[in-house]
């Protein structure tokens, strides 16, 4: 939940192309984001892989006019319309998009390329999006905008109150990392989501992230304030896990509606 998910960029990034608010180049740079290179596999009409500037304007081409983002879980198909095949790799990669009026779903695949046991700089990430057929329903379980911001504000004073019965307050050093990690990009002004989303879509996501790092910290520290370890028991881990659970799953849905915006309210003009 702390990571901007790969679909999230590509929604968000596509949707502002396909709006006219963004060159296709501009496009492709944010979706790839620190990522090595992005490339599009099984598009119809096309034999090879392909980059993402021609993939998404032939998804335009294809009938494309908005795309949407979906979040999915064991359990949970947050943002899945069908059919099977396609559900299923994308629980397997608890994320894809799907590609309004051209009946095609997009599913990442990474691969690290870099020397054996290196990090950071040393590590190329690749991305493969594979294209399948998707119905053309409505997705599961996407909550309205509004819907979300009331639920997520009701998760943080959950999450907040997890926090401090679990005396988390000195959580260990990998937890203490991802809460700095979180701090240092809201402190640097990035920007949230593309050009074309409405501010309370801003908010909702922003709220959501936060969420996601409350519980990315209760997840990870000990009863003492340390990283899982002897200190806590396996069932005191897993009564923990249960307890974030629904909070977890309100920042998940939040997401999605917050990246799924663009394309509610362009339906709704055109409605």
């Amino acid at each position: 939940m702390l990571d901007e998910p790969r679909s999230g960029r590509l929604a968000a990034w596509g949707n502002a192309l396909l709006a006219g608010l963004v060159s296709p180049d501009e496009a492709a740079h944010r979706i790839a984001d620190d990522d090595a290179v992005h490339r599009v596999e099984g598009l119809p009409g096309e034999a090879a892989p392909v980059g993402l500037t021609l993939a998404l304007g032939r998804l335009r081409a294809l009938g494309a006019v908005g795309l949407r983002v979906a979040l999915p879980v064991p359990g949970h198909p947050l943002g899945l319309c069908g059919p099977p095949e396609f559900n299923a790799r994308a629980l397997e990669a608890e994320e894809a998009v799907l590609a309004s009026g051209s009946g095609l779903g997009l599913i990442p695949e990474t691969y690290e390329a870099g020397p054996e046991g290196g990090t950071g700089p040393d590590v190329h990430v690749e991305v493969v999006w594979r294209c399948l057929p998707v119905r053309e329903a409505p997705p599961a379980d996407v909550p309205s905008l509004g819907e979300a911001e009331r639920e997520l504000a009701e998760a943080l004073q959950e999450a907040t109150g997890l926090l401090s019965r679990l005396d988390v307050a000195g959580a260990g050093p990998v937890a203490q990392a991802a809460l700095a990690a979180y701090r240092a990009r809201a402190e640097a002004g990035r920007q949230v989501l593309a050009p074309g989303y409405p501010p309370r879509a801003v908010r909702v996501l922003e709220l959501a992230q936060r969420v996601g790092a409350l519980i990315g910290i209760a997840q990870q520290a000990g009863g003492d304030g340390r990283e899982h370890g002897a200190a806590v028991s396996s069932s005191e881990i897993a009564a923990r896990a249960e307890a974030l659970r629904p909070v977890e799953r309100t920042a998940r849905r939040a997401q999605v509606a917050a990246y799924n915006s663009a394309v509610e309210e362009r339906e709704r003009h055109r409605g």
